[in-house]
């Protein structure tokens, strides 16, 4: 094992640091919501704020995601101020090696967390509707409500579509038709191969960031398999289909809801669904003489 060095790339975290979460989990993969104590991020949109965050703020990052207060596999949703008038909420999300653009299992967690902490406007049943701006752009969430408590969430994310049916990352240069920001590939998902329609259950495991195992089925990976599948026309508008975690056997849904196009490409929005759940809350502080508390990995 080799311990990662925790000398941070900035300087910015202040004296006598504290830091407010909750903690939820969506098919066993953390999600740690930062409500206060993180500075505010600048930007006119919530992709410039996350580069804002990783420039200038990147500490608070590594205190709240590597050791002692996180782990190699540890999950984070920075909660900001969103910039698109519709969005009820903005998010940033965080992991052992930088940001993420979009995560389908924190958003779960979030839609369901907006719902019970009353940043939406009025909950109503039986589906309260909510709108969050990720780095990616506006994903719009439905989350179950009977009146009483708040269950399982459904949530249509960004345009999808099939760059190249390839080994991409070794023979393509990754091109967003739209926004430069999204150039790169975030992870590469594993599956057991069962891509043609079934109502049974088809297997993956999803490996992003700094080798992070997703616990769950991979909000992100089923929007994409969902629409490689459809790209490939073994499935069909409407059809639900079942992805279930290769770690934890935990299930997300996914459908194709409306085929649409993005910046020249035939693209499907796909509809994914699943339930997140409360584990607890934190009150993280920090010591300015305290080094090792700045954040480090143990691999």
């Amino acid at each position: 094992m080799s311990r990662e060095n925790s000398t941070a790339t900035t300087d910015d975290l202040h004296d006598d640091v504290t830091i407010r979460t909750t903690e939820m989990h969506t098919s066993g993969e953390p999600v740690r919501i930062i409500e206060s104590g993180f500075p505010h991020p600048v930007g006119s949109t919530v992709l410039e704020q996350l580069d804002y965050t990783r420039q200038h703020l990147d500490d608070y990052r590594r205190l709240l995601m590597l050791e002692p207060r996180g782990h190699f596999d540890m999950f984070g949703a920075l909660l900001v101020k969103p910039k698109i008038a519709e969005a009820d909420i903005g998010v940033i999300f965080l992991h052992n090696n930088g940001y993420s653009n979009m995560c389908g299992h924190a958003v779960i967690a979030l839609a369901r967390y907006a719902v019970d902490k009353g940043l939406v406007t009025s909950r109503t049943c039986p589906e309260t509707k909510l709108a969050i701006e990720c780095p990616c752009g506006l994903v719009r969430a439905f989350v179950q409500f009977d009146g009483e408590k708040t269950g399982s969430v459904r949530f249509r994310s960004v345009p999808a579509f099939v760059l190249e049916a390839a080994a991409v990352k070794s023979q393509v240069e990754i091109s967003h038709p739209e926004s430069s920001g999204l150039n790169y590939l975030m992870g590469t998902i594993v599956t057991d191969g069962q891509d043609r329609f079934s109502e049974d259950a088809t297997t993956n495991i999803c490996i992003f960031a700094d080798r992070q195992v997703d616990r769950a089925p991979c909000g992100s990976g089923v929007t994409a398999r969902v629409a490689l599948q459809h790209h490939k026309a073994l499935i069909h508008l409407g059809q639900v289909r079942r992805f279930q975690s290769g770690t934890t056997g935990g299930i997300f849904t996914g459908k194709v809801v409306e085929e649409t196009t993005c910046g020249g490409y035939k693209s499907v929005i796909v509809e994914v669904s699943g339930k997140a759940f409360y584990m607890g809350s934190n009150v993280f502080t920090w010591e300015a003489d305290d080094q090792l508390g700045r954040g480090f990995l143990v691999r």
